[in-house]
């Protein structure tokens, strides 16, 4: 028995929700680039679940259901104000918050198809609900509704500022949740399918994830990038600061993907978002400084950016908090976790690989006294 140290380009499942082949990504069988350019988060949410594109009718249902589904139970809300507030990154509240969530659905543990249709409404509608709500809190702000006429991605951006968006946040940012919806067999995604193959519940299938998300060699990268930018400051500064990194052998976050040698295909969209988005808020510094780095470490090292990369000054130039990426990403790829959970519950066996071992052999007991 042999080994492959973080199980790449092994196979370790089949799966019907997404595909990544020679560089290019899709949702079952859409290229990324259609969807990205044509498709609001509700259709890719319903394409994910449903394996198809919904007609007008359905996607009309499906907006209201997730409408309706978006407030949280007080005692949740209650949870967020109770936390200590400057300590905790919104990661953990949302983690905390949505294993919290369980506990007030009388149907957590309902395992048949319909329980698990209305739990996946819920989870998609509420997150979005407790992000916003935590962000305000810390703030010392009360958490805002949400309204039931706006689309997904305006209604979290009212919800977190207090003001409907412009037309271009609103197509940013749905941009960006469309772009992360899903991404085929990664470290969350198998985190879900792994958790609920024992056939636990989908609120504990989707905690396990989110804890997954958290690090920063996954969700948490975007994050790091935006540190990154704020540290450099302006666009003549990048070249040493980065060549100097380099030089130290500092990992330069938002670059490289282990599915992807030739660019990840979802990054083009977030680059040009972020220009966009820049040049109105008059920060272009955000934008240029982002794309000197990228020619810099694209020539040194000959890595291409990732969708963390740009998605960084995107959600900088939304006035987005930068502990909020993640969470955000969060709020995106729950629709991709539930299609795997609900793929994994259709077709289920339990996830258990073996490992091979490296430790000593044939030792010999020795009693506590001569030890």
């Amino acid at each position: 028995m042999s080994s492959t140290k973080g199980l790449e380009g092994v196979v370790a499942t089949t799966s019907s929700v997404s595909s990544i082949i020679d560089g290019v990504l899709t949702y079952h069988g859409y290229n990324i680039d259609d969807l990205a350019d044509n498709a609001s988060f509700e259709e890719v949410v319903y394409l994910l679940w449903n394996h198809k594109l919904p007609t007008k009718s359905e996607l009309d249902s499906f907006k209201k259901e997730l409408a309706k589904a978006a407030s949280v139970p007080s005692e949740v809300i209650d949870q967020l104000r109770s936390f200590p507030i400057d300590k905790v990154h919104p990661m953990a509240a949302l983690r905390t918050a949505v294993s919290n969530l369980g506990l007030f659905d009388e149907e957590a543990d309902e395992a048949d198809e319909e329980a698990n249709k209305r739990k996946a409404i819920k989870l998609q509608a509420q997150m979005p609900t407790i992000v916003t709500a935590f962000a305000r809190i810390r703030q010392g702000k009360d958490p805002i509704a949400p309204k039931e006429e706006l689309s997904f991605a305006a209604n979290f951006l009212y919800m977190l500022n207090g003001e409907e968006p412009d037309a271009i946040s609103e197509e940013a940012f749905n941009k960006a949740l469309v772009l992360h919806a899903d991404h085929e067999l990664n470290a969350s995604t198998f985190t879900a399918r792994v958790c609920v193959a024992t056939l636990s519940d989908m609120y504990s299938g989707v905690t396990a994830a989110i804890g997954a998300l958290k690090g920063p060699l996954h969700g948490g990268a975007n994050e790091r990038v935006m540190q990154m930018l704020a540290e450099i400051g302006e666009a003549d500064k990048a070249e040493a600061y980065i060549k100097d990194a380099l030089s130290r052998k500092v990992k330069i976050m938002g670059f490289g993907h282990r599915v992807y040698k030739d660019g990840d295909p979802r990054a083009k969209h977030l680059k040009e978002m972020s220009r966009q988005l820049t040049d109105i808020t008059g920060e272009t510094k955000w934008y240029e400084m982002s794309v000197k780095i990228d020619e810099i470490v694209v020539g040194e090292k000959g890595l291409l950016p990732n969708v963390d990369f740009y998605s960084a000054s995107v959600y900088h130039s939304l006035g987005i908090d930068h502990d909020l990426f993640t969470p955000i990403f969060a709020v995106s790829r729950v629709s991709g976790w539930i299609a795997h959970i609900l793929e994994q519950y259709e077709n289920n066996r339990l996830i258990r690989p073996r490992a091979e071992y490296t430790g000593p052999d044939k030792q010999e007991w020795i009693s506590i006294e001569d030890r």
